[in-house]
């Protein structure tokens, strides 16, 4: 499972390590460690929907993992549209020349850090299209 932060800003992600998933209650309680570590505001986690934008058995997993993570968090916790994250994320590595193998071990990590930067990115788009009156600025 790819994981990523972003800075305190909100303006860039970084990529942890890997998660290794065992089971979901370690995997809960990990992220869990992890948001208290960070500071997390938010917790996204990727839902991968059709490409037709409806939801596949894969989403339905993500949505219930997210309501797990939600039950053991004090943060929100929010699925964000994960479509061609992981394509985007070979394709990259394919492209800065990495092998195979370790186009295989670097992908998920690649792939949460762009889906995090998308919604980064997201964020920020709807708070300046909103003003600074909007903003609290």
């Amino acid at each position: 499972m790819g994981l990523a932060v972003s800075d305190e800003l909100g303006i860039t992600a970084q990529g942890l390590p890997t998660l290794e998933r065992t089971n979901i209650r370690k995997d809960v309680e990990h992220i869990r460690l992890l948001a208290e570590q960070y500071s997390v505001q938010k917790v996204i986690v990727g839902n991968p929907i059709s490409h037709s934008g409806g939801a596949t058995s894969m989403s339905e997993r993500a949505r219930a993992f997210a309501g797990k993570l939600q039950s053991a968090l004090e943060c929100p916790v929010e699925l964000w549209d994960e479509r061609l994250t992981s394509a985007e994320a070979n394709r990259m590595l394919r492209t800065a020349g990495l092998s195979i193998g370790k186009r295989q071990r670097a992908v998920d990590r690649v792939a949460a850090v762009l889906l995090l930067q998308n919604y980064l990115d997201y964020c920020a788009n709807e708070l300046a299209r909103a003003g600074p009156n909007e903003g609290g600025a």
